[in-house]
């Protein structure tokens, strides 16, 4: 079973997560952040994982060190969960529009992690939503899933749309690499033969 649970407990916030990556995309979010809640049910759903997110956070200071550390713990519950990447296919990407938004994310399931971020987004909020935090969050993750994620913003002006289409395109990304390719079972999908 590719699961996972996470327990992150910091002198800022108390995370508990449960990841499966062979789900049905069924998930149970409370991170007291509802943006954030909104953009990780759709990743679930569109990755097909299993997410399970309870999270208590400094928010009366503001919602970073929320959304910062709910994505080091994903990527946390995500590393764990894959193991040695044993007969995955190791990539995945996706063009996704979301209405006049063209999201574009490409992801490495590699052992080495880095960001490539290129989202312009017009607003500094979308509700109360800090929409800087979109970065954060995806560092958090890239960080500590030790995986090589790009995201492009090919078009768009709605603020949402291009945070929305970016989680969906991403997590369809996740769901390609995760998956098992029948062709490599049982292989590490480098010729070094560690990932």
């Amino acid at each position: 079973m590719r699961t996972s649970e996470i327990s992150r407990i910091t002198a800022e916030t108390d995370i508990t997560l449960t990841l499966d990556l062979d789900g049905r995309g069924a998930s149970d979010i409370d991170t007291g952040v509802g943006f954030l809640d909104h953009m990780l049910t759709l990743l679930a759903k569109h990755a097909r994982f299993d997410l399970s997110v309870n999270a208590k956070g400094d928010n009366y200071v503001d919602d970073h060190h929320t959304v910062e550390d709910v994505g080091i713990a994903l990527g946390q519950a995500f590393a764990e969960a894959i193991g040695d990447k044993r007969g995955i296919r190791r990539y995945g990407d996706c063009i996704l529009p979301m209405d006049e938004a063209l999201i574009m994310t490409a992801i490495d399931i590699s052992g080495r992690d880095y960001l490539a971020y290129g989202l312009e987004i017009p607003t500094e909020k979308v509700g109360t939503f800090d929409t800087e935090l979109v970065e954060e969050f995806w560092l958090g993750f890239v960080r500590n899933a030790r995986v090589t994620l790009h995201i492009r913003q090919l078009a768009g002006t709605n603020s949402h749309h291009i945070i929305e289409g970016t989680f969906k395109s991403a997590a369809r990304s996740l769901r390609q690499a995760v998956s098992v390719d029948r062709d490599f079972a049982g292989e590490i999908p480098s010729t070094k033969g560690l990932l």
